[in-house]
């Protein structure tokens, strides 16, 4: 129904009055809301009204500023074309503002929105002002970008003898100052600002069938930030491959690099990795901002009990100490944090990385570089004979790794180094797989981390809600099999947190902190190794010595309202529902 119509409907105007204000509508070019508001039908009238008769809430924006963050749930492009815009995150919610919710086919699409981001969302009515106030906001990034695309012709001489002028400039630079003169350079720097001005940890450029799609992971969860003209996509791959110093002409296959610029006074990493796909090279760029590095062992969100079991593996002198978890899940942030808290003056801490992601002092590192021969096995052998104390290896991945770095822990070394297993139960039977014999595990092995990420909440912008004592039963069957003495470490089961809306976070998140579990090494467990190496005997006892799983982690910092309800559910468990 027609928004007059409405209007006449609730007695707000008289039937008369609907074909002088479309006839003004039409000679003064006016939006509606304007004339409504010569002829006495105020914004707050009108939204009032139609959230009676849609039976919605509606919102009064006041110019506010939606956060860019906020933005990139709902692409400019569909916000314009079904006229619908993201407002806020409340209650684990999208807040959408709308103004006809009518429009089924606008309903249809942010409906399949909703789905694909893996988000609900709450409908308001708004004014046509207050959206388009919103839908000028995107204008912050794809403005930028339009008005470098209006300066681009692929078929254009003067383009290509630019994008060889910079090769030639990019290729002599190491760390530079982004520049924004040519259009492609402008368009790759509008990128790389806004994707570290968002917070975001990676960088996805996508070629399709129709265009070129920018995505920016924030948080854990890839965003779309705008899409390119399928016509521009060689020229930004050519001007990141020429930041990374990769072959231009190499297209059929991987490559890898690396690049560093000065973006808002900041010194900034990108790690650089090229696919070739159907379309075109995808261009995948990690954001490595070594400012925001200033990493504790106690910033990781470690709990007490399981922060002093990690100091106590730092306290031995030889040994290995393994990071488990899956690729994101933050265990270069980990191994940084403990070498950072290691003595680097009296002590030769070397590193073997791929790629060096964090510049630490005191640390010799290298970076590793398999295609001339120059790997974990090979670098290893290396740093042995470099007197060292404490030695990290980025990851072990293969058989010859993992019994070098066992040697090396025979031989006296402290060593650091990560494994992708899904548990810490998982580690020895992954070793072994790998080729290690039982009985160089037992007496090398310190303990071994487990971490995966999840998102938290803002200070102050957690809603609690009680839990219900259908929860409470899950809970404590959750913590049954963990010996009573442990207990004292879980909090009382009263509440859980939703992520609210502050000033601060418009969606109630700040980052993401780490859930753990720990492994301990002792006689006992020892012995299992040798006889019973598999998980679940390890499980078993590691279990029966006081351990918390990760899910169990964020069980608890749910209950301290560190962390909201809905992410315990990334982490398995039957805690769907309040």
């Amino acid at each position: 129904m027609h928004t007059l119509d409405i209007l006449i409907q609730k007695g707000v105007l008289q039937a008369d009055d609907k074909k002088v204000i479309l006839a003004e509508v039409r000679t003064s070019k006016a939006s509606l809301e304007e004339v409504l508001k010569k002829h006495g039908v105020f914004i707050e009238t009108l939204l009032s009204v139609l959230s009676e008769y849609y039976h919605l809430p509606h919102k009064v924006l006041d110019n506010s500023i939606i956060p860019s963050k906020i933005l990139l749930y709902i692409p400019e492009e569909s916000a314009r074309h079904y006229q619908f815009v993201p407002l806020a995150i409340v209650d684990g919610a999208l807040e959408v503002g709308i103004t006809d919710p009518d429009d089924m086919e606008a309903i249809d699409a942010l409906q399949f929105i909703s789905t694909r981001v893996g988000i609900p969302y709450t409908l308001y009515i708004i004014s046509e002002a207050d959206l388009n106030n919103v839908l000028d906001q995107y204008e912050s990034i794809t403005g930028e970008v339009k008005e470098a695309l209006s300066e681009f012709d692929t078929t254009s001489q003067e383009a290509q003898q630019e994008l060889e002028k910079e090769t030639k400039k990019a290729e002599t630079q190491s760390d530079q100052h982004i520049k924004t003169d040519a259009p492609v350079t402008k368009i790759v720097a509008t990128i790389l600002h806004y994707a570290v001005e968002g917070k975001a940890s990676d960088i996805h450029v996508e070629p399709t069938a129709r265009g070129t799609r920018v995505r920016f992971r924030i948080d854990g969860e890839l965003h779309t930030s705008l899409t390119l003209p399928a016509k521009v996509h060689q020229a930004v791959t050519a001007r990141i491959k020429i930041l990374s110093q990769m072959r231009l002409d190499e297209k059929r296959k991987p490559q890898d690099g690396r690049f560093s610029a000065t973006i808002s006074d900041r010194r900034i990493d990108f790690r650089v990795s090229t696919f070739p796909t159907e379309f075109g090279e995808k261009v995948v760029m990690r954001i490595l901002d070594q400012s925001s590095k200033n990493v504790t062992i106690k910033s990781l969100g470690l709990l007490d009990h399981t922060l002093e079991v990690v100091h106590d593996m730092l306290q031995k002198p030889y040994g290995i100490i393994l990071i488990s978890g899956p690729t994101g899940s933050g265990k270069s942030t980990t191994l940084f944090a403990m070498l950072s808290s290691l003595d680097r003056e009296t002590r030769n801490v070397v590193s073997l990385e791929d790629p060096v992601e964090y510049k630490i002092t005191g640390v010799s590192q290298s970076q590793v570089r398999p295609e001339i021969g120059y790997d974990f096995a090979t670098g290893l052998r290396s740093i042995l004979r470099q007197d060292p104390d404490v030695i990290m290896i980025g990851e072990i991945r293969d058989k010859e790794t993992a019994r070098l770095a066992v040697q090396a822990a025979l031989t006296g070394h402290l060593v650091f180094s990560t494994v992708h297993t899904n548990t810490v139960a998982d580690v020895v039977p992954r070793l072994i797989d790998m080729g290690v014999d039982p009985y160089l595990i037992a007496p090398t092995l310190i303990g071994v981390i487990g971490q995966r990420l999840v998102k938290k909440l803002c200070p102050h912008a957690g809603k609690p809600f009680p839990v219900s004592d259908s929860m409470k039963l899950l809970l404590e069957k959750e913590f049954s099999d963990l010996p009573d003495k442990y207990h004292k470490h879980i909090p009382a089961f009263k509440e859980f947190y939703h992520a609210s809306q502050t000033t601060e976070c418009p969606d109630g998140i700040a980052g993401r902190i780490g859930v753990f579990e720990t492994l301990t090494m002792d006689k006992d467990l020892e012995h299992i190794v040798l006889t019973s190496p598999v998980a679940e005997s390890i499980y078993a006892y590691t279990r029966s010595k006081g351990m918390f799983t990760m899910k169990e982690d964020a069980i608890i910092k749910a209950l301290f309202g560190t962390i909201p309800f809905e992410e315990m559910n990334t982490l398995g468990g039957e805690f769907l529902t309040e």
